[in-house]
């Protein structure tokens, strides 16, 4: 057993060596080249100020220079004819940015409307009733979560038809709303997609969306609608490159997906140069999908993509009105 006297030999201190550092080699700070000037920063807003001053007060670094970035582009896609895509999720609906988007279609800043099933069945709540998004915890304990009937009639309904006549799914659905006389048809984004006569196209994953719960869901009429959005979609994809633009608003998985493989057929075919183009990932977090299908895979090959993190609706407005102060 070791006695008080070993304990303390045991601890006693030992000198490390250090690295000397007296022969450092510097050099004045006046001479190097830096990322943030003084005439980078922010000035500080006040009353009253314009929008066209709230933008340019900005600091002209890092997301602010991205957002303006994102918005030059579009501007210069809406004048060289190329399209602009937005691609969404069912939350940048029910927050409330339906109007925005359909003003920037109606003024020619975005020529196609792509997302998957959840966007296009709050949209149609909205439109039809003025009210969406139900209370999933409390409806789920009884099973009477999802079981709305007008929705799923008209979405479904809508399947049926587009696979009939062969339309498009989100041009069907908008259709059907409009002959419906929706009494809030004017905000719906699908119904005005189908007025301005660009593309909505709806991406359906089987069994992700309320409809899918009820007996007159048919999933062949789905399937084959669905698959002909695709197809408009890639058509829309093959026509970005020198100059068009992918905006992804909220979609986490599904839209990404869609636009890599829509991407790959442009590709493959031949004929289409699907190269140098913006893209743009909008949301409350970025995710793996958006950041590798959408900002980064696409565009290397020639290109820049933007990933731009913040509530959609503060930055779907906020991007609106920096491409109106700019156009």
């Amino acid at each position: 057993m070791s006695t008080k006297t070993d304990m303390q030999k045991n601890q006693t201190m030992r000198n490390y060596e250090e690295l000397n550092f007296n022969k450092i080699h510097t050099y004045p700070a006046s001479q190097r080249s830096s990322k943030v000037l003084t005439n980078s920063e922010a000035q500080p807003p006040f009353k009253g100020m314009s929008m066209a001053t709230f933008l340019s007060s900005l600091p002209n670094i890092l997301k602010a220079n991205d957002l303006k970035s994102v918005a030059s582009s579009i501007i210069y896609a809406k004048e060289a004819k190329k399209p602009v895509i937005a691609m969404l999720g069912g939350h940048v609906i029910k927050s409330g940015c339906s109007p925005i988007l359909i003003d920037l279609a109606k003024n020619g800043f975005i020529t196609h409307f792509a997302s998957n099933g959840s966007a296009a069945i709050h949209d149609t709540e909205l439109a039809c009733m003025g009210h969406t998004s139900e209370d999933v915890v409390s409806q789920l304990s009884d099973g009477s979560f999802g079981m709305a009937q007008e929705t799923a009639a008209l979405v479904n309904g809508a399947a049926k038809r587009a696979s009939k006549d062969n339309f498009g799914f989100g041009q069907t659905v908008g259709a059907m709303l409009i002959e419906n006389g929706a009494p809030f048809s004017s905000r719906a984004l699908i119904a005005n997609a189908f007025l301005l006569k660009i593309p909505y196209t709806l991406h359906i994953a089987i069994g992700t969306d309320i409809v899918h719960q009820h007996p007159d869901a048919d999933g062949s009429s789905i399937g084959n609608a669905s698959l002909r959005d695709f197809r408009i979609f890639a058509a829309s994809v093959a026509k970005l490159g020198d100059g068009g633009v992918v905006l992804n608003f909220g979609s986490a998985v599904i839209m990404p997906e869609v636009f890599l493989k829509a991407l790959s057929v442009a590709r493959n075919l031949g004929g289409y140069h699907v190269k140098d183009f913006t893209t743009a990932n909008f949301d409350m977090i970025q995710h793996y999908r958006p950041m590798e299908n959408v900002v980064k895979r696409p565009v290397l090959s020639g290109g820049q993509g933007f990933a731009i993190t913040g509530h959609h609706e503060i930055m779907i407005p906020l991007l609106a009105a920096t491409i109106y102060e700019m156009a």
